[in-house]
């Protein structure tokens, strides 16, 4: 019984000492393990503010460029005018009647390119929302150098009158036509898409208005080819200036290529509508007609011009950015 508690008094003092052991080498591993590097992360910081939009805000620039017009014709339709004289009504006049002059001034004529150089300037608003999307509203007037168009015009109508019939009388009208254009200008929305932060691809559209003029004249004359018979002429003008008003629709590119500096191209189509004048011609009884009034005519005389055309332009604009929103500053 007594070396069976010794030994169980023996293997109690042996655990002991193991136990002691084993925290001992616990203690030097943790005091070892605080003196080693530390592999712990750097601290997360928030992520920076993103920039404000670099294209809100008011801008204004200058543009240059070329103008030249769709329509180069000239529509003209005359209509012959009851007179004092019989042989205006009759149809079997001597000579011919109103009507008969008045075809000789009828058709469709050409007249020279309404267009030339343009320059001005510009000034508008844009939002950029969406980080890619930009709309905007602009506002320009352009000058217009070269801009007229000129033509004239000769035709001719034979004579239905019963002397003029055997005489092989003609009726002569020649025509000068002269249109102009003074100045362009537009009111337009703008909606754009940015490829990249500075590269802005944008369709825009809306008014256009711009000043325009117009002086046509015309000389009406009797004769035919052997020169037997002339009469006298009749003159005729008509005029137009004033301000219209129509529509423009295009596009264009323009990339901000410094701070708060940008430059641009564009394409506009424009159309002012159609110009109509009347001029009334009449003329006195010719010496041939003995004072009779046999030979007088008289018809009126309306033209037609169309004003619209193209526009390629490229410009610059400086961005105040004075409608952008303050630049968040970020708290750490």
């Amino acid at each position: 019984l007594e070396r069976v508690l010794m030994n169980l008094i023996c293997e109690v003092e042996m655990k002991k000492v193991a136990l002691s052991v084993a925290a001992l080498a616990l203690a030097a591993g943790s005091a070892l393990a605080a003196d080693l590097p530390s592999r712990k992360g750097p601290p997360v910081l928030p992520l920076p503010p993103p920039p404000p939009p670099m294209w809100t805000g008011f801008y204004v620039g200058l543009n240059a460029g070329g103008t030249w017009a769709n329509s180069n014709n000239v529509t003209t339709t005359a209509i012959g005018l009851p007179g004092t004289d019989w042989a205006t009504f009759a149809p079997l006049a001597l000579w011919g009647n109103g009507q008969e002059p008045a075809l000789s001034a009828s058709g469709v004529f050409g007249r020279g390119n309404n267009g030339g150089f343009i320059g001005g300037g510009q000034v508008g608003y844009n939002w950029q929302f969406y980080n890619n999307v930009v709309a905007g509203i602009e506002a320009d007037i352009q000058g217009i150098a070269s801009s007229s168009g000129s033509g004239n015009a000769f035709s001719v109508a034979p004579s239905g009158g019963v002397l003029g019939g055997l005489l092989g009388l003609n009726w002569n009208t020649a025509a000068q036509y002269r249109s102009n254009l003074d100045y362009i200008g537009t009111v337009r929305g703008r909606l754009g898409w940015l490829f990249t932060p500075t590269l802005l691809l944008y369709g825009t559209g809306g008014l256009a208005y711009g000043g325009v003029s117009v002086n046509n004249s015309f000389v009406t004359t009797a004769s035919n080819p052997g020169g037997i018979y002339r009469d006298v002429a009749s003159l005729a003008s008509s005029a137009f200036s004033d301000t219209r008003v129509g529509w423009t629709a295009g596009g264009g590119l323009e990339w901000m290529f410094w701070p708060n500096w940008s430059a641009k191209v564009e394409y506009l189509y424009y159309d002012l509508g159609n110009v109509t004048t009347t001029a009334f011609s009449v003329a006195p009884p010719s010496a041939f007609g003995f004072g009779t009034g046999l030979n007088s005519w008289a018809h009126a005389i309306q033209t037609t011009q169309r004003f619209n055309g193209n526009i390629v332009r490229a410009g610059v604009n400086y961005h105040f950015n004075w409608g952008a929103p303050a630049p968040v500053v970020a708290k750490y």
